[in-house]
C-alpha cells in the first residue's frame, strides 16, 4: 500500500538567504481568515512556508499548470477564432451576401475594436471584485451568444451591429486571464506560462482556417451559405464551454481546492516576497481603490509600452484577416488560401513559444521585443519590394517571419508591465489599460490593408512597418528608463541599508508603494 504523502516533511521555513534582515511592522493588518500562514497574514518571513524543495516545487507547478493553463488556453483559442473568423467568412461568400463593397468589411472589422477597447479596464475592475470564474463564465457566454447570432445577419448593418456586440463581450477575457496568470507564478515564470496560453491566438488562424474549410461545404444546408454556418457553429462552442468555467476555473491561490493548506502557503508566500531585490514583499490581498486606477493611468511607462503593444496589433489584427486575400490574390483557390494559411500560423505559434520559455530562462523581457519586432520589419519590408503574384513562393515564406515577429513579441509585452507594476490591484488595472489602448491599434490595423490595393497592400505593409519600427525604439527607452530606477534604488539601499529604509516606512506603506517601493526591481 503507497505510503500517504506528506508535504511538510519536504519544508523549510523562512526565506533567509534572500531576506536577511527582514522585520514586520506590528501595525499590519491580518487579511485572511482561513488560517493560512502568509506574510498577508501579518507573519514574519520564519514563521511561513516560503521555501521547499524543488522537485516538490515542481510537482505543485505541475498541478496549478494542468488546471489552469489548458483552459485559458482553450478560451482565447475560441475567443480569437469567434472575432477573426470574419476573413475566412470573407472569401466563403459574405462579401457577396451583404454587399460589402468599398470599405464596408474594413468598417465591420473596425467597429469590433471600439467597445473591445473602451471595456477593458472597467472589465478587470470587475475581476477585483467578483470571483473570476463568475466574470469569466458571463463573458464566454456572452460573446457565444453574440457570435451564433451574427450568423443569421442578412444586411450590412447588422454585420456591423453584430462585430460591435461582440467586441462588448469579448473584451474582458485577455486582460482577466494574463492577470490571473499572475497571482499564480513568479514573475519569471508568468511568461512561459502566458505564451502558451497566448499561442493559442497563433493557432487560432490555423484552427479557423481548418474549420472555415470544412464548415464552407455545408453552403446551401437549410437555405444558409457556409459563412453562416462558420459564425454559427463556432459561436455555439464557448455558449457550451462557458457552463463548464464556473466549476474548473481556479480563483486564487488562497481558495484553491486542489491544492493542501500548506501548498497554497507556499504559493501565496513565494509570490509575496517577489521584489527583485531580496528585501521586501509585496501583495496580491490589497483590494482595489481608486488611488490604484490613478496609479496605473499616471505610469508613463505603461504608456510607452503601448507603442510596440500598437506595433503588434495593428500588424497582427490587419494581417490576420488580410492573409486569406493575400493568398487568393496570388491564384489560389479560396479553399486552397484557406489551407495555406495553416503553416504560417503555426510558425507563429513556434517561435512565441520558444521565445517565451528563452526570455524567462535568462530573465529578460526588452530584449526579446525588440528583436521580435526586427524580424517582422524583414518581412515588411521583403512584402513592400516583391511582385507578390509573379512570386508566389517568395511572398509566402515572407508572410512567416511576419508572423513569428508579431507574434512572438506581444506575450514579453504583456509580461514586462505585469512585472513591474504593484501592488496587484495597479497590475490588474495597468494591463487592461495597456491592453485597452494596445488594441485600439485594431482600430488602424482593420482599415489600412485595402481591397482597391490588393494584392500588394503598400499602406497596410508600409504602416505596420512603420509602427514596428517605433516599437524597437519605445522598448529601448523603457530598457534604459528600468536601469537608471534600478541603479539609483541599488546606490539608496547600500547607503542607508535595509533597516535605514524601513525606518521610514511603515509595513503597510511599503505594500502600497509597490513597484515604487524601494525594495522593488524592474524587470529588464
Amino acid at each position: 500500500m503507497a505510503e500517504k504523502y506528506d508535504l511538510n516533511e519536504h519544508l523549510e521555513f523562512g526565506n533567509e538567504e534572500k531576506n536577511t534582515g527582514t522585520s514586520y511592522s506590528p501595525d499590519i493588518e491580518v487579511k485572511n481568515d482561513d488560517g493560512l500562514r502568509t506574510l498577508d497574514a501579518g507573519l514574519p518571513p520564519d514563521q511561513v512556508i516560503a521555501e521547499i524543495s524543488e522537485l516538490e516545487g515542481r510537482r505543485i507547478l505541475r498541478k496549478i499548470d494542468y488546471r489552469l493553463i489548458p483552459l485559458l488556453s482553450i478560451l482565447y483559442l475560441i475567443a480569437y477564432v469567434d472575432r477573426s473568423n470574419i476573413g475566412n467568412a470573407k472569401i466563403a461568400g459574405m462579401s457577396d451576401d451583404l454587399n460589402l463593397y468599398g470599405m464596408r468589411y474594413n468598417t465591420a472589422l473596425t467597429v469590433f475594436f471600439v467597445p473591445y477597447s473602451l471595456f477593458e479596464v472597467p472589465s478587470n475592475i470587475v475581476l477585483k471584485i467578483i470571483r473570476p470564474s463568475i466574470w469569466i463564465s458571463i463573458l464566454c457566454f456572452a460573446w457565444g451568444v453574440v457570435m451564433t447570432l451574427m450568423g443569421i445577419v442578412s444586411t450590412y448593418q447588422g454585420l456591423v451591429i453584430a462585430r460591435f456586440f461582440l467586441g462588448v463581450a469579448e473584451a474582458g477575457f485577455f486582460p482577466a486571464a494574463t492577470y490571473l496568470l499572475t497571482i499564480w507564478y513568479k514573475r519569471y515564470e508568468v511568461q512561459s506560462r502566458m505564451a502558451i496560453f497566448y499561442a493559442a491566438a497563433s493557432l487560432s488562424g490555423a484552427f479557423s482556417g481548418l474549420l472555415a474549410f470544412a464548415i464552407e461545404h455545408m453552403n446551401g444546408i437549410s437555405g444558409m451559405g457556409g459563412w453562416q454556418w462558420i459564425f454559427i457553429l463556432e459561436g455555439l462552442v464557448p455558449v457550451l464551454v462557458s457552463f463548464t468555467l464556473y466549476f474548473l476555473l481556479p480563483d486564487k491561490p488562497e481558495t484553491a481546492k486542489f491544492l493542501t493548506k500548506e501548498e497554497r502557503e507556499w504559493v501565496i508566500n513565494r509570490i509575496a516576497l517577489q521584489t527583485g531585490s531580496g528585501h521586501g514583499r509585496v501583495t496580491n490581498a490589497d483590494k482595489i481603490r481608486s488611488h490604484h486606477v490613478k496609479a496605473a493611468f499616471s505610469d508613463w511607462k505603461v504608456w510607452v509600452a503601448i507603442i510596440p503593444f500598437w506595433a503588434c496589433t495593428i500588424g497582427t489584427y490587419g494581417f490576420t484577416a488580410t492573409v486569406p486575400s493575400v493568398l487568393l490574390q496570388m491564384g489560389y483557390s479560396s479553399t486552397n488560401a484557406q489551407l495555406l494559411t495553416v503553416p504560417i500560423y503555426v510558425f507563429g505559434l513556434i517561435a512565441t513559444v520558444i521565445s517565451a520559455f528563452w526570455s524567462d530562462r535568462v530573465q529578460q523581457r526588452t530584449p526579446f521585443i525588440m528583436g521580435g519586432l526586427a524580424i517582422a520589419i524583414v518581412g515588411f519590408l521583403a512584402e513592400l519590394a516583391i511582385p507578390h503574384p509573379r512570386l508566389s513562393g517568395v511572398t509566402y515564406f515572407f508572410l512567416f517571419l511576419i508572423a513569428a515577429g508579431l507574434y512572438s513579441p506581444f506575450v514579453c509585452i504583456v509580461t514586462l508591465i505585469a512585472n513591474n507594476l504593484a501592488p496587484s490591484s495597479k497590475r490588474a488595472v495597468g494591463m487592461a489599460l495597456l491592453s485597452s489602448v494596445g488594441n485600439m491599434g485594431g482600430i488602424c490595423g482593420s482599415n489600412i490593408y485595402l481591397s482597391k490595393e490588393e494584392p500588394r497592400y503598400p499602406a497596410g505593409f508600409g504602416v505596420s512597418l512603420g509602427i514596428s519600427v517605433a516599437g524597437v525604439i519605445a522598448a529601448f527607452v523603457l530598457r534604459k528608463a528600468y536601469q537608471r530606477e534600478n541603479r539609483k534604488r541599488d546606490e539608496r539601499l547600500a547607503t542607508e541599508g535595509e533597516e535605514g529604509v524601513r525606518a521610514k516606512y511603515t509595513e503597510q506603506e511599503l505594500l502600497e508603494l509597490g513597484d515604487r517601493s524601494p525594495f522593488y526591481r524592474y524587470t529588464l
